[in-house]
C-alpha cells in the first residue's frame, strides 16, 4: 500500500502516473512541457481553467525567449506570428521628450517583438501536441504530499471527478494565486502599487511610426505624474495594447486580507468609451479608438518567494515571482526559469544526475527573479525602463535578457580572465559565416547548438593538428555522457577541410567565432542545454572537465 492525498491506495492500474506532472499551462508551463517532451521525459500538463484565456495579457517576447525558442524548434511559427518592437516614443504633457530606438548588437540573432500572450500559448500548444502531450483542461490541482520516491497530487478533473497521480516531480506554474507555492508553504514577500490599471485591445487611427510604442504622462503642477497611457503594438491593423490609470468609478477592492492582488481584477470592465477619454487627453495627436476586444482592470503587485522549490517540487513564473510589466520582463523570464529546470529534471528522470543538480536552479534563478523584481519597481516607479541608467547599450541588453548569466552559480567552471571573451556561466553568443566541407552556403553555430538537447562540446583550432589535441576531452565528454554530448568543431579561417576527422568540422570562414569568442590558439567550450557557457578550457584541461561533469552528472 501507498499514502496518497487521499488516505492509502494500492499500487494497481487505477493511479496514473508520470515522470512529471506540470500545474499551469501558460507560457511558462507549456515551456517547461515542451522542453521536457522533447528530452523524451513523460509528463502531464493540467490547467483550471476550461480554455486558454483569449487576452493580449504578457505582450514583449525578448530576443533571449527567441533565441530559447530557436533551441526547441518553437522560432520560425513565433517569428511568423509575432511584429516587431521598433522602439518607443515619449511624451509629457503634450509634448515629445525622447525617442528610444530598440537596437542591438548585429552579432544578436533577434530583436524585440511583440506577441499576444494567447498567441504564444497557441504555438506552443502546438508544438507540445506534436510530442503527443495535451493538456488536460478544467483539471485542478487539490492537494499533493511527497516523499523519497516522488509525489502523490489530488486533482479535481472537468467532470467533477477526484484522481491521484503520481509523478516522480511537480512544477508549478500555476501564477501568482498558486496551489503549488501555498502547498509548499514557500514565503511570497512583496507589496503591491497603490494604482490600479485600464488594460485594452484595441484599434487606433493615429498615424504614428508603426512598432513603435507610446509612453505619454501628465504632470501636475507639483511635478509629479497624474495621468498616464502607455500603447504596445500587437499584430493586426493599427492594434494597442493600452493600458491608462483606472478612474474612480471604475476602481476596486484589493480582495480579501491574505489574496495576491496582481492581475486582471473581478467587477465592471472598462467601456472603449473610458480609454477614448484617456486617449482624448494624452494621446500625441488626435486619434479615435475602436474594435475593442479586450478589457480590464489590472492591479500590480511585487513579490518573489524565499527558495524556487523543496524536494521534488518546484516553482516558476509568476508562481514564484510577480511585478510590474515594465520592460516585459515576467512572462520572458518565467520561460527562462522553465528551461533551466526542465534539462535538469530530464537527467534526473533518467537518473543521470549529480545528487546537487535539482538545488542549482534555486541557486541559479532566484538571483535573477530578484534582480528584475527590484528593477522593474524601481522602473515602474522612477519614470520607464531609461531611469536611472547612462549607458542606453547596456540598457538594450539587459532588458532583452542577453546579460542573464550564472558566473556565480554552482555550476559554473574556473573563470578563464579572457578579456572581454564570454567565460563559464555567461551566454554563449552566436556567430554566422561557418561553412561545412560539403555544403557551401554558411550556417550560424546556434544552428548547430540546436541538432540535440543535451549539452554540446564545442571546439576551436587554427588547424586540424589543433583540433586534434583535444583527443582526451572529447573521449572523456564520451566516457561520462555514454555519447550523449555532440561535438562540434570550428576550424580558424585558414584551415583547410578534408572532411577526413573524427568529429564534423566547420570552418570559420569570416573569423566570427574566434572573434565573439576572443580565441588565438586551441579553445573548448562546453555549452549547455538552456544555451550557457559551462567551461572554457584548453586541450590539456581533461581534469577540470571531468570535475565540472561531476557536478552535473551522477558519478
Amino acid at each position: 500500500m501507498e499514502r496518497t492525498p487521499g488516505g492509502l491506495r494500492g499500487t494497481g492500474e487505477t493511479v496514473a502516473r508520470t515522470d512529471v506532472l506540470i500545474v499551469g499551462a501558460g507560457p511558462v508551463g507549456l515551456t517547461a512541457a515542451l522542453e521536457l517532451r522533447r528530452r523524451g521525459v513523460a509528463c502531464r500538463v493540467i490547467d483550471r481553467l476550461q480554455a486558454p484565456v483569449p487576452h493580449a495579457k504578457a505582450v514583449g517576447i525578448q530576443p533571449r525567449t527567441f533565441e530559447l525558442w530557436d533551441r526547441a524548434g518553437v522560432i520560425d511559427d513565433a517569428l511568423a506570428a509575432a511584429v516587431p518592437m521598433r522602439g518607443q516614443l515619449a511624451y509629457v504633457n503634450g509634448v515629445e521628450r525622447g525617442r528610444i530606438d530598440l537596437e542591438l548588437p548585429p552579432d544578436v540573432p533577434y530583436t524585440f517583438a511583440a506577441l499576444p500572450q494567447y498567441e504564444t500559448e497557441r504555438i506552443l500548444t502546438e508544438h507540445l501536441e506534436r510530442h503527443g502531450t495535451h493538456v488536460e483542461r478544467g483539471t485542478e490541482l487539490v492537494t499533493f504530499v511527497q516523499d523519497g520516491g516522488g509525489v502523490w497530487s489530488t486533482v479535481l478533473t472537468a467532470s467533477g471527478a477526484t484522481r491521484d497521480i503520481r509523478s516522480r516531480y511537480l512544477v508549478g506554474c500555476d501564477g501568482a494565486h498558486s496551489a503549488v507555492r501555498k502547498g509548499l508553504g514557500l514565503t511570497f514577500e512583496g507589496g503591491a502599487l497603490a494604482e490600479e490599471y485600464m488594460l485594452a485591445d484595441v484599434e487606433t487611427d493615429w498615424k504614428l511610426p508603426p512598432g513603435y510604442s507610446v509612453r505619454s504622462t501628465h504632470l501636475g503642477d507639483d511635478g509629479i505624474p497624474d495621468d498616464l497611457l502607455v500603447c504596445i503594438p500587437l499584430p493586426g491593423r493599427s492594434r494597442y495594447r493600452m493600458s491608462m490609470l483606472v478612474p474612480p468609478g471604475l476602481s476596486t477592492a484589493a480582495g480579501p486580507p491574505g489574496r495576491v492582488a496582481h492581475g486582471a481584477q473581478e467587477g465592471p470592465r472598462p467601456e472603449l468609451a473610458d480609454i477614448q477619454a484617456v486617449v482624448n487627453r494624452l494621446a500625441p495627436e488626435p486619434a479615435v479608438v475602436s474594435e475593442m476586444r479586450w478589457s480590464s482592470v489590472f492591479r500590480i503587485s511585487h513579490r518573489i518567494v524565499d527558495r524556487y522549490g523543496e524536494g521534488r517540487v518546484f516553482v516558476a513564473g509568476d508562481a514564484a515571482h510577480i511585478h510590474p510589466p515594465t520592460g516585459a520582463q515576467g512572462m520572458n523570464t518565467g520561460i527562462q526559469d522553465a528551461a533551466n529546470l526542465a534539462w535538469k529534471l530530464a537527467l534526473a528522470t533518467a537518473g543521470l544526475n549529480a545528487p546537487t543538480l535539482l538545488e542549482s536552479y534555486d541557486a541559479e534563478r532566484r538571483p535573477v527573479g530578484e534582480e528584475v523584481v527590484g528593477r522593474t519597481v524601481r522602473h515602474a516607479t522612477g519614470g520607464g525602463v531609461q531611469a536611472g541608467s547612462d549607458d542606453p547599450a547596456h540598457v538594450m541588453l539587459r532588458e532583452a535578457q542577453l546579460l542573464v548569466g550564472y558566473r556565480d552559480g554552482p555550476l559554473t567552471g574556473a573563470l578563464s580572465g579572457v578579456s572581454g571573451a564570454p567565460d563559464s556561466g555567461d551566454r554563449a553568443p552566436d556567430c554566422g559565416g561557418l561553412v561545412g566541407p560539403l555544403a557551401t552556403y554558411p550556417v550560424r553555430l546556434f544552428d548547430l547548438l540546436r541538432r540535440g538537447p543535451d549539452h554540446t562540446l564545442v571546439l576551436y583550432g587554427p588547424d586540424i593538428a589543433a583540433l586534434d589535441r583535444f583527443g582526451g576531452a572529447v573521449a572523456e565528454v564520451s566516457r561520462r555522457t555514454h555519447g550523449r554530448v555532440p561535438v562540434v568543431a570550428v576550424l580558424g579561417s585558414g584551415g583547410r577541410l578534408d572532411g577526413n576527422t573524427r568529429v564534423p568540422v566547420w570552418n570559420d570562414s569570416r573569423a566570427e567565432f574566434r572573434r565573439m569568442y576572443r580565441t588565438e590558439g586551441p579553445t573548448g567550450f562546453l555549452v549547455r542545454p538552456d544555451g550557457y557557457l559551462s567551461l572554457r578550457l584548453g586541450p590539456d584541461t581533461v581534469t577540470e572537465l571531468s570535475t565540472y561533469l561531476s557536478r552535473v552528472l551522477r558519478t
